[in-house]
């Protein structure tokens, strides 16, 4: 080979290389994890179903182990402690901004407010003279309002063997536990809910449709201007302070930016990923409940503040 060939070849090939390294690194640039090398790992196994993650002021995991009637708290030390036990069967869960863990006490279709020393109260338990279908997951906006999904998964510890209510739904309360309003009842069945405070911005899961709608809230608190985020359910969900929005179901965890394009897929090795949360010391490790276990995954960007 002559000079002039080898020339041209090596320039060729350091182009092909340049735009090689250039695709790599925008496709990494879209990811959410720390590092290209991330990858989940288990803190905790041996649940029968984990469920309802949620993050404390300080970084720690309360989760819920449903089966077992138990919420488990996974500190920010990598200690595991038994939080509470009976629980109400609680699903979802979410912390008020004055430290109260709110849960979906699934055993009587209520609504619990839990002090840190394991007592609580019922803020609600039924709509318009009859049980709820089963609050599901909720959220807490800037105002102190929960909205909740309730969906209808019959449970055998349940009594009753059809829905109460005729629709599944989304609903909001006031944070003392009075005023239940209906939100949304055009959705086929609810499930995962996140929101962002600052953008007063909703995510509902409609995971009965396989879709995820984005709602504004209104200073009022209703919704408004509900549009199609993108064409995929979840079972749980939360949100990161750059705007993706991490959906789970199947075997991982899915997320995407705030237009609603797909940017990142975590497998996690479980045959259901339930739901994840933002938590950790400086609140950018994803924790993802899934089956029975508990993983987790550092990310770029933190979790919103409750």
């Amino acid at each position: 080979m002559n000079s002039i060939h080898r020339t041209k070849t090596v320039s060729l090939l350091l182009a092909g290389w340049a735009a090689t390294s250039w695709i790599v690194s925008a496709a990494y640039s879209q990811s959410v994890l720390e590092s290209p090398q991330a990858k989940v790992q288990m803190e905790a196994d041996g649940f029968q179903f984990t469920e309802g993650p949620a993050v404390d002021a300080q970084g720690n995991i309360y989760f819920t182990d449903q089966p077992n009637d138990r919420i488990m708290k996974f500190d920010v030390d990598g200690k595991l402690t038994e939080f509470m036990k009976p629980a109400g069967r609680s699903n979802g869960m979410f912390f008020s901004k004055d430290g109260k863990l709110i849960a979906c006490a699934d055993e009587k279709n209520q609504m619990w407010e839990i002090q840190m020393d394991g007592s609580h109260r019922v803020l609600f338990e039924g709509f318009e003279g009859n049980k709820l279908n089963g609050p599901n997951d909720l959220w807490i906006d800037f105002n102190g309002r929960i909205f909740f999904t309730d969906p209808y998964y019959p449970r055998p510890w349940w009594q009753h063997k059809k829905q109460p209510q005729a629709k599944q739904a989304v609903y909001r309360v006031d944070g003392d536990g009075e005023s239940i309003t209906l939100m949304d009842d055009a959705l086929v069945q609810p499930n995962g809910i996140v929101g962002d405070a600052k953008r007063r911005l909703l995510f509902v899961a409609d995971i009965g449709d396989s879709k995820t709608y984005q709602y504004t809230i209104a200073s009022d608190g209703t919704l408004v201007d509900r549009v199609l985020f993108c064409k995929r359910g979840s079972d749980g969900m939360t949100l990161d302070d750059q705007g993706n929005l991490y959906l789970t179901g199947g075997k991982g965890v899915t997320v995407y930016n705030k237009d609603g394009k797909e940017v990142d897929s975590i497998p996690v090795p479980e045959t259901w990923t339930a739901n994840v949360c933002i938590g950790g010391r400086d609140r950018k490790t994803l924790f993802i409940t899934a089956s029975d276990s508990l993983y987790s995954i550092r990310i770029q960007n933190a979790g919103l503040e409750n």
